[in-house]
């Protein structure tokens, strides 16, 4: 069957493009940011490096005697924003070829837009509900490894790394949500409920 092309020209078909590329941004700056921290302790380092599913475990003891410890486990916020991620891009792939080789059998069969559409709301929900859960993550992340919070004795010092990557990836789950939540208009206008009885199937002409 021939391929459609100029379905990626309409708008439906700009914006599973826009949640495809979007989706990998997201996620990928989680899933590719390696984080650090260091106390030095009288001429001597201890290095602490964390990243994703960041599940922080973290037991020394200091040349000075002291113990230090850091437990936290933010993987659940982290791996709900990543998997919405994974299912964005997914979906967006898959439901672009759909439009690529069945656009006829989408505009004629009401069924599909319909479905197109839910599954959009709930991909776009799931977008919010992950980025609102990965920001407080982030927060709580944040907090622990915070060089004021951290409570180092020994008189140490601590040097640590930035969250750059990790704030933009809460900007783009955000903006992953408001993409999907303004593609619903566009596949709303494909269901019956906006085209009333438009939609017939080809045998009953």
């Amino acid at each position: 069957m021939d391929l459609n092309f100029n379905v990626i020209q309409e708008p439906r078909g700009v914006m599973r493009i826009a949640h495809f590329v979007f989706a990998i941004f997201a996620f990928v700056c989680v899933t590719e940011y390696t984080g650090y921290l260091t106390i030095h302790c009288k001429g001597t380092d201890y290095p602490f490096v964390y990243k994703y599913p960041f599940e922080l475990e973290y037991n020394i003891t200091l040349n000075c005697a002291s113990k230090y410890e850091i437990y936290a486990d933010f993987s659940g916020d982290a791996k709900f924003f990543v998997w919405t991620g994974f299912l964005a891009l997914i979906y967006s792939f898959a439901i672009t070829i759909i439009y690529l080789k069945f656009d006829r059998i989408y505009i004629q069969n009401p069924k599909l837009p319909l479905g197109d559409f839910i599954a959009t709301v709930v991909v776009a929900v799931f977008w919010l509900s992950s980025s609102a859960a990965w920001a407080n993550g982030l927060t709580g992340l944040k907090y622990v490894t915070d060089v004021d919070s951290l409570a180092v004795p020994c008189q140490c010092t601590v040097t640590q790394s930035t969250f750059t990557t990790l704030n933009i990836s809460v900007i783009f789950g955000f903006l992953n949500f408001f993409l999907w939540a303004t593609d619903l208009w566009f596949l709303y206008k494909e269901t019956t409920w906006f085209q009333g009885n438009k939609f017939h199937s080809t045998s009953g002409v």
